[in-house]
């Protein structure tokens, strides 16, 4: 039997990440329709946000565990 357990990535600063990023594509998706070119640009912004903070939060040892060999 195989004692591997694979998490899928399941880890507080994925998760951070993923919501973060979901809701700037929420934002820009309305501002388009809306066609409000600042909102749309603060959508663009947050998703790089919440890529960094997924990546800070994944350095604070938030994230995934290396595998160990």
């Amino acid at each position: 039997m195989n004692d591997h357990h694979e998490d899928h990535g399941s880890t507080p600063a994925a998760w951070t990440a993923v919501v973060i990023i979901t809701l700037a594509f929420t934002v820009g998706t309305v501002a388009l329709i809306l066609a409000n070119w600042p909102l749309f640009w603060v959508g663009v912004a947050l998703v790089f946000v919440g890529a960094a903070v997924g990546k800070v939060m994944a350095l604070m040892g938030l994230g995934k565990k290396p595998a160990s060999a």
